[in-house]
């Protein structure tokens, strides 16, 4: 079972939904022991950086404690940018620390938010875009970036005139920058690889 973690953040209800709609079995919790007793977690949402981070509270003890011990973490859109170290979005905030980087404002010279359809080159060997072509599209809706600076992260990129980190995978940690919930066939995709993870091992994929 997949836990869907519940602190009031943006795209539960959509991503719940989608998940439902490809039949896989998950549940939407803050409660420890159900994070604990999960094959995997989702951590969405839809915000700014300094509000999710404490919006999510004494769970994201619960979240690092799980993760380092081996369970498949996917994050989502603002849940992506929480797994690094920190934000500037909304003044100075510390982020989960499970991939080394930092989150900072898309620059200027293009349109923001980022907000669209952009084709996604993954690096080789992201288990996320098995049975994917490269340069498939996802859509996105952000204004601030990672930076990844983990030597051990596997990162996908997406062109917006800069190089945009579109997804990233560290052993058992995953993220992706866009939404794969409202991503058509290639975001459902995503998320029923994150379900084979999570059912196999990540280190069985």
């Amino acid at each position: 079972m997949i836990v869907v973690i519940d602190y009031n953040v943006g795209n539960v209800k959509s991503v719940r939904n989608a998940l439902d709609y490809l039949g896989l079995e998950d549940k939407l919790s803050a409660d420890a022991g159900d994070i604990e007793r999960a094959d995997g977690i989702i951590l969405p949402g839809v915000a700014a950086f300094g509000y999710a981070i404490k919006a999510l509270g004494d769970t994201a003890e619960v979240v690092k404690d799980v993760a380092r011990a081996g369970k498949p973490v996917l994050g989502i859109c603002v849940g992506f940018q929480l797994l690094f170290d920190r934000s500037c979005e909304m003044g100075e905030h510390e982020g989960l620390g499970l991939v080394a980087g930092d989150v900072r404002p898309i620059p200027p010279g293009r349109t923001i938010p980022h907000m669209g359809w952009n084709a996604v080159q993954p690096a080789e060997g992201m288990v996320l875009f098995d049975g994917l072509q490269d340069d498939e599209h996802f859509y996105f809706a952000h204004s601030y970036q990672a930076h990844v600076t983990d030597a051990d992260a596997k990162v996908a990129y997406a062109d917006y005139g800069i190089d945009i980190a579109a997804s990233v995978q560290k052993d058992n940690i995953f993220g992706v920058q866009f939404h794969p919930e409202k991503s058509s066939k290639a975001g459902l995709s995503v998320l029923r690889n994150f379900d084979r993870i999570c059912r196999n091992g990540a280190n069985r994929c």
